[in-house]
C-alpha cells in the first residue's frame, strides 16, 4: 500500500477504511461514569492532567535560563474536552480502555497545559491504532471496528454534558485521529444544535477542515464560522503546521488546498486570528522522554548545552507562523529565528519518522499542538472572558 495513501488516511480520516472490517461481535459500550475510562477528570484523584509536571525552563537567545513554574487554575470557568491523536501501541486494530505511557503522554505534552484556562476533561476511546497503521504500511492490514472510535467519543460527550456541564463554555480540542472525531460530532452534535450557543471553539489541529473558497463558514460545518478575532466565541481553529524552509511537496494529498468542488483547506493561524504572521508561543518538550511517536529526540537547546530539569522549553522569539497556500495546499508555516551567536541552537523537531525515514508530506504534524498551545491558551482566555460577559 503506498505510503501517501497511509498518511493521507490517518490525517484526513479515512483510516478508518484501510483495514478490514473486524468479523467480532459488536463490543460493549464503554462506561463513562467509571473513572477508570477517563485520562482528565477534576472530580478524580487519578486525574492524569492534575498530576502532569507542565514546568517549563525559558530559554533566551542569548542562552540564558529561567524556570516557569506552571499553576492550574482550580477555579476556571470553562470547560475543555479533549481527544487525544492515534498513539496506543496496542496489538490489535483498536485500543483498549487503558491509560498506557501513550495516552498519558500526548495528554502531557498537548492538553495538561489548558488547566490554567479550563476544568480538563480527556475520555479514554478505542481508537484505530499505530499497530493498525504500521500492519498497513507492511501490507498486512489488520481488523479493525471502523464505527468504535466516534462511539466511544460520543458516550463521553453525553455524559460529560449530562454530569458536568451545567451550562459552562465549552472548548473542543482534538488532533489528528482525535480531530477526526472531534470534527464528525460537531457536525452531528452540536452544529445547529442547541449546545452550540455554549461553545467557545472547536480546535482542530492536524487536520483538513473544509470550508467555500473565500469564506470563513459553510462546507464541513453550516453555521460554526472559522474563528478571526479575540474574544470571538462559537468558532473554529483548523491548521497542519510544516517548516516554511519545507513546505508540503507537490503531490501530498493531506492537507490539499482543493478539498472538493468550491472547497478548499481552511487554516486559521493561532497566533494572528485575522491573518498574517504572528510569533509562537510554543512548549516544546525538554528531551526524549517526552516523546509520544516516531521523532527524532528534541534538543539540544543551548550551544555548548546545557541541562534542562524541567520537562518542556519555551523559546521566545525563535518561532513564527502564517497561514500559505500555495495552490495545492493550506498550511501553517513555521519561521525558524536564528539566535545572534548561535547561544540559542534553534532545534527544531517534531516531523514525522517511520522506519528511519522522515516523511515530508506530515510536515510538523507532531508538534502541531506543542508549537501553538501558549497562542491557544491566550485564545480560549479571551473567549472565555467574552462568553462570561455575554452571559451575564
Amino acid at each position: 500500500m503506498a505510503l501517501a495513501r497511509i498518511v493521507m488516511t490517518l490525517s484526513a480520516g479515512l483510516l478508518l477504511a484501510n483495514g478490514p472490517a473486524s468479523a467480532e461481535p459488536a463490543p460493549a459500550p464503554v462506561d463513562y461514569a467509571d473513572p477508570a475510562s477517563w485520562l482528565c477528570r477534576p472530580d478524580l484523584a487519578t486525574d492524569a492532567c492534575r498530576q502532569s509536571d507542565q514546568d517549563a525552563t525559558i530559554v533566551r537567545a542569548d542562552g540564558a535560563t529561567r524556570i516557569e513554574r506552571f499553576r492550574t487554575d482550580p477555579r476556571a470557568p470553562v470547560d475543555c474536552f479533549y481527544v487525544y491523536p492515534t498513539v496506543s501501541l496496542d496489538s490489535g486494530g483498536n485500543a483498549r480502555i487503558a491509560a498506557t505511557r501513550q495516552e498519558i503522554r500526548v495528554v502531557n505534552q498537548q492538553f495538561a497545559r489548558f488547566g490554567s484556562v479550563c476544568r480538563p476533561f480527556a475520555p479514554l476511546y478505542r481508537q484505530v491504532t499505530l499497530t493498525a497503521l504500521r500492519a498497513g504500511l507492511a501490507g498486512h492490514p489488520v481488523p479493525i471496528d471502523r464505527a468504535l472510535p466516534y462511539a466511544d467519543v460520543k458516550s463521553a460527550w453525553d455524559y460529560y454534558l449530562a454530569h458536568f456541564n451545567h451550562g459552562r463554555g465549552i472548548v473542543l480540542i482534538g488532533h489528528s485521529q482525535g480531530s477526526l472525531v472531534l470534527a464528525e460530532l460537531a457536525r452531528n452534535e452540536i452544529d445547529g444544535k442547541p449546545v452550540q450557543h455554549r461553545i467557545l471553539s472547536i480546535i482542530l489541529a492536524g487536520y483538513r477542515l473544509q470550508i467555500p473558497v473565500g469564506k470563513d463558514v459553510g462546507g464541513d460545518f453550516k453555521s460554526i464560522p472559522l474563528c478571526r478575532a479575540r474574544g470571538q466565541t462559537g468558532c473554529a481553529i483548523n491548521f497542519a503546521s510544516f517548516r516554511e524552509s519545507d513546505p508540503p511537496p507537490p503531490d501530498a494529498k493531506i492537507f490539499a488546498a482543493s478539498a472538493g468542488p468550491g472547497l478548499e483547506a481552511a487554516c486559521v493561524n493561532p497566533a494572528a486570528l485575522g491573518g498574517g504572521s504572528g510569533a509562537l508561543h510554543a512548549y516544546l518538550a525538554s528531551d526524549e522522554r517526552g516523546m509520544v511517536v516516531d521523532s527524532l529526540p528534541p534538543g539540544p537547546w543551548t550551544d555548548p548545552p546545557k541541562t534542562i530539569s524541567t520537562p518542556f522549553v519555551a523559546v521566545p522569539g525563535m518561532l513564527s507562523a502564517e497561514c500559505r497556500n500555495d495552490g495545492r495546499h493550506n498550511y501553517l508555516a513555521v519561521a525558524i529565528h536564528p539566535a545572534p551567536g548561535g547561544r540559542r541552537t534553534g532545534s527544531l523537531t517534531g516531523d514525522v519518522v517511520i522506519g528511519g525515514k522522515r516523511q515530508p508530506d506530515w510536515g510538523l504534524h507532531v508538534v502541531d499542538l506543542n508549537l501553538t498551545i501558549g497562542n491557544l491558551i491566550d485564545v480560549v482566555r479571551a473567549q472565555g472572558r467574552a462568553y462570561l460577559a455575554r452571559a451575564r
